[in-house]
């Protein structure tokens, strides 16, 4: 793997530092600023959100100039906006500076991946972006904790200050180690739009919502249902959630490897498993030792999905894919926050907080379903010998869909 792979690990290392962070923060920011907790939470879904918007909008923005400047740039923007956090004198700046640094969240993984992908051989490929993915797991098992006893002992604005520092080292990596890759010729926004017309691209994207969603159905609401049904006290929540990134370290790297090999039957196998776990953890919640191996089984086989869907999107949307790249990951945020408002509606209605795994075991259950019609338009394309799952443009062919594991061709019409 390229030596660059790390400076994009470095980035995202930070940017998931600065992402979850904020919830172990969220009591020290309310008091200082005299808000109540959960208007301190929209720290969090203003974030979100951010990404959501910003993943579009910033590629677009960037189509016109090389990769590794706009990588560049969005690391400059991600600085800027911890340390306009840091500086915060009240609650809205605290706000606004979450927001422009969401903004960075979105383009960055998206780009990256284009990138990481473009640095290897096509058989590859999800490795290498599981490799800079490793970068975001790792922040949950290391930055998030660190972060969190940092801002609890010495100030939440010193978090900041030193999220801000890591993107330096990552915008730093990037100048050096990333080799410049100058836009491609011939590809322009109408292109990358183009491959939102095809059925495979948003299949993919539905995948990634509702398999992703499944895991934050049951995370989002881990601390009360760990404390209030599984009987841990509450300094064990950290421990637990850092047991959860181990989970995603491990399913990430593994995601990675088999997707490479087979990429739509290590999809199947992820869905399949993380769909019954999360049903087994209304089961197991009830004890600590089984709460504990689930959790981590949730994160493993949740981020097992990643490497696969992002490449899925990568090929579906071979020729242009740095727009859709980047949407792909927004629908991980929007699965997050679809799966959380579902979970808090679960609860409200009486169900207890066990519930909220049967939320995600459906969720994840669709995207299996999902995967499968995907794999059967595929086939039935490749068998009638159209290029796309039957849609056309104009009446003209616009691109083969490559079967699952075949490297994906540009279009010559494309170039």
């Amino acid at each position: 793997m390229p030596l660059a792979l790390l400076a994009l690990a470095i980035g995202a290392f930070g940017i998931g530092t600065t992402e979850f962070v904020i919830m172990g923060l969220l009591p020290q920011v309310a008091g200082d600023f005299g808000v109540s907790v959960p208007t301190a939470g929209l720290l969090v879904t203003g974030y979100a959100l951010g990404v959501v918007a910003g993943a579009p909008l910033m590629t677009v923005l960037g189509t016109r100039i090389s990769r590794k400047r706009m990588l560049m740039l969005l690391m400059g923007l991600f600085v800027i906006g911890n340390l306009v956090s840091a500086a915060a004198p009240v609650f809205a700046v605290l706000l606004l500076g979450r927001v422009i640094a969401s903004l960075a969240h979105g383009a960055f993984f998206g780009i990256g991946s284009v990138v990481a992908a473009e640095l290897v051989a096509p058989q590859k490929k999800a490795g290498a972006i599981a490799m800079m993915f490793t970068g975001l797991t790792v922040a949950n098992v290391v930055g998030v904790p660190l972060g969190t006893l940092v801002g609890q002992t010495a100030g939440w604005r010193v978090t900041f200050v030193i999220v801000a520092a890591l993107g330096v080292v990552g915008l730093l990596g990037v100048a050096r180690l990333v080799p410049d890759m100058p836009k491609q010729e011939g590809v322009q926004l109408r292109h990358e739009l183009a491959v939102f017309r095809n059925v495979q691209v948003l299949l993919a994207m539905a995948m990634t919502v509702l398999g992703f969603g499944g895991v934050f159905a049951a995370i989002t609401y881990i601390a009360p249902m760990m404390t209030g049904v599984t009987g841990y006290a509450e300094g064990s929540v950290t421990w637990l959630l850092v047991l959860f990134g181990l989970g995603m370290v491990a399913g990430n790297l593994v995601g990675g490897r088999f997707a490479d090999r087979r990429l739509m039957p290590m999809l199947y196998t992820a869905l399949a498993s993380l769909a019954a776990v999360l049903a087994l953890f209304t089961v197991t919640a009830h004890g600590k030792a089984a709460a504990a191996v689930t959790v981590f089984l949730i994160g493993a086989l949740g981020f097992a999905t990643v490497p696969p869907l992002q490449k899925r999107v990568l090929d579906q949307a071979h020729g242009a894919p740095t727009l859709a790249s980047a949407v792909n990951i927004g629908a991980f945020n929007l699965g997050n926050a679809l799966s959380a408002w579902l979970g808090g509606l679960v609860i409200s209605a009486g169900y207890g907080y066990t519930a909220v795994n049967w939320v995600g075991a459906a969720l994840a259950a669709a995207a299996l379903v999902l995967a499968l019609v995907s794999s059967a338009l595929e086939r039935g394309a490749l068998k009638r010998g159209t290029s796309d799952g039957g849609a056309r443009t104009r009446g003209r062919v616009v691109a083969r869909i490559p079967a699952a594991g075949e490297p994906a061709r540009v279009p010559a019409d494309r170039h």
